[in-house]
């Protein structure tokens, strides 16, 4: 709800003025065909994997919808308050947070043991050194592309942020629906986006008021066989 707020937000901050409808739809992943054995049975069955965790296709998170274009003439200017990823657990929350070129991301940790917050992302290098909740770093993010971030301490802290190119950007909720409100009317290159599947891309055509939609599958059976 958070996450779904803050892109809200976003886009509302700005709204053109101009006349602007809704993209509207679901995003899912597809498992492979032929992708071994589902559930237990076959080399399953032996101790060697009984610790082999497979994907579960049917309950994949962190969606993110975006348009995929700068939209010079009609993006809003930077959103005046800062995106938030906590450090809580021994974990990145959220996961995946979605932002638009131009913004900044705070960095709190609210654990009582120190973390370290680095990238060695091309989007993005830094590194925020050691700290507990003595302070909360800000750091701006102005350049378009996947940010890998890690602690330096602890192996399971990994977290993405996504840098879009405009605001109208939505994580799917945990069903796959998913809203971008606000969306001047025109036509569109819309991408869906998961960090472990391959992207999809549709033209949209976004009406001048009401709504289209738009469903994607992603899974890994399009790509080259070698």
């Amino acid at each position: 709800m958070k996450r779904y707020f803050l892109v809200m937000l976003l886009v509302l901050s700005g709204a053109p003025t101009a006349p602007a409808g809704s993209i509207i739809g679901t995003v899912r992943g597809v498992a492979p065909p032929g992708g071994g054995e589902s559930g237990g049975g076959g080399g399953y069955d032996s101790r060697r994997y009984k610790f082999a965790e497979k994907i579960d296709y049917d309950h994949l998170h962190d969606f993110v919808v975006y348009i995929d274009q700068p939209l010079a003439e009609i993006t809003p200017s930077a959103p005046k308050l800062a995106a938030v990823t906590t450090q809580k657990d021994a974990s990145f929350e959220p996961h995946v947070l979605p932002v638009a070129v131009g913004t900044k991301v705070r960095w709190p940790n609210d654990d009582d043991i120190y973390h370290n917050v680095f990238s060695m992302s091309d989007a993005k290098e830094f590194d925020l050194g050691y700290y507990k909740q003595e302070k909360t770093p800000e750091l701006l993010f102005d350049k378009v592309g996947r940010v890998d971030v890690f602690c330096a301490i602890h192996t399971k802290m990994h977290c993405i942020i996504l840098v879009l190119p405009n605001p109208f950007f939505a994580t799917a909720e945990a069903k796959g629906r998913f809203v971008i409100p606000n969306v001047p009317a025109g036509t569109y290159k819309v991408r869906a986006w998961h960090e472990r599947l391959p992207s999809q891309t549709k033209d949209v055509t976004v009406p001048a008021d009401g709504s289209v939609e738009v469903d994607f599958a992603l899974g890994v059976s399009d790509l080259p066989k070698y």
